[in-house]
């Protein structure tokens, strides 16, 4: 029984928790759900609900296509290097739908929960636009599992009204900008450390007799031994990282398409 209580948590087979909120971190009923929406404790991702405001009219006239683009490039910009302050990110998306539960939310997927919990923590005694935000912890883990499929390819009859997110996206240049400066400044802060790590080491070594067992000192072959492995590690990180970003641009490709 547990097993298959198990199984379909979150799914529209559970009768108790509402599989919105737990695919898109927001529901149209609210408080009046009839089912529970479980916030959670810790998460890597965040919703800043409400955040984003469409380019108003001026003048008397509707905002061109290219003014509107411009302003959300801005606007995307202005967030993505906020919260980048605060770890590494690995996806910001906001949500293009009008309806009162989706309406101008922005979501950010950090890599740790450690900084998505900070960025909760500090955005909700700030002000946007001179408005307050509302940040909160949300249970989205997957966003092509919450992202409407057919708005996709064009073909949802629901629009802006769909209860699945429909993303505005920011100019393609835009988007690799971003992601190639914070994956520079993350292989500098890198740098930074291991060099800071390496320093303390020598300092440690030089303190005390190297052969001599001494508590101060280690043998400099144990300490060349750490060094090798520190370095094999970072470099596994960065092929890692290397491979993320070929995995996320191959979906912006798809994406765009």
């Amino acid at each position: 029984m547990a097993d298959y209580l198990a199984s379909i948590y979150g799914t529209e087979k559970d009768k108790v928790n509402c599989s919105f909120y737990f695919k898109i971190g927001a529901c149209r009923h609210g408080e009046r759900c009839s089912r529970k929406h479980v916030k959670p404790l810790f998460s890597q991702t965040l919703l800043v609900a409400n955040m984003y405001k469409p380019a108003q009219s001026q003048d008397g006239r509707p905002p061109t296509a290219d003014e509107q683009k411009e302003e959300f490039d801005a606007f995307y910009e202005d967030i993505f290097s906020e919260l980048a302050t605060f770890g590494e990110v690995e996806d910001l998306i906001v949500c293009n739908n009008v309806g009162e539960h989706l309406i101008g939310n922005v979501y950010c997927q950090f890599r740790n929960e450690e900084d998505a919990g900070k960025a909760v923590e500090s955005l909700n005694d700030r002000f946007y636009a001179g408005r307050p935000l509302y940040a909160e912890l949300s249970p989205v883990t997957d966003f092509r599992e919450a992202c409407c499929r057919q708005n996709e390819i064009a073909e949802c009859n629901r629009g802006g009204f769909c209860n699945f997110m429909h993303l505005q996206h920011p100019s393609r240049s835009l988007r690799r900008e971003l992601w190639d400066a914070q994956r520079l400044s993350i292989r500098e802060k890198r740098r930074e450390q291991r060099e800071k790590e390496d320093g303390e080491r020598h300092q440690r070594a030089t303190e005390g007799t190297p052969n001599s067992g001494a508590p101060g000192g280690a043998p400099e072959e144990e300490h060349a031994s750490r060094r090798h492995y520190d370095e094999d590690r970072y470099r596994e990180r960065e092929h890692r990282d290397r491979d993320r970003e070929r995995r996320r641009h191959y979906e912006d490709e798809r994406e765009y398409r």
